[in-house]
């Protein structure tokens, strides 16, 4: 699975620190998570779905090497 934190987020129009003000988790982890460094929590992720305004679902999107 792979999270579209970031391709969402540039819709919005948001810069990471305003999405990080509106979700309350820190620039640097919204930065890690774009970048598929780290894997959010499940609380994470929805904070981050509400601060967006986006369905989970959307969030999260098959990565090529998931079916191998």
């Amino acid at each position: 699975m792979k999270c579209e934190i970031k391709k969402y987020r540039l819709e919005k129009g948001l810069s990471v620190e305003k999405l990080a003000k509106l979700s309350g988790i820190t620039p640097g982890e919204i930065s890690l998570m774009e970048r598929g460094l780290r894997m959010p929590r499940i609380d994470t992720v929805c904070k981050i779905r509400d601060a967006l305004g986006i369905p989970l679902d959307k969030l999260y999107t098959e990565d090529e090497n998931d079916n191998v």
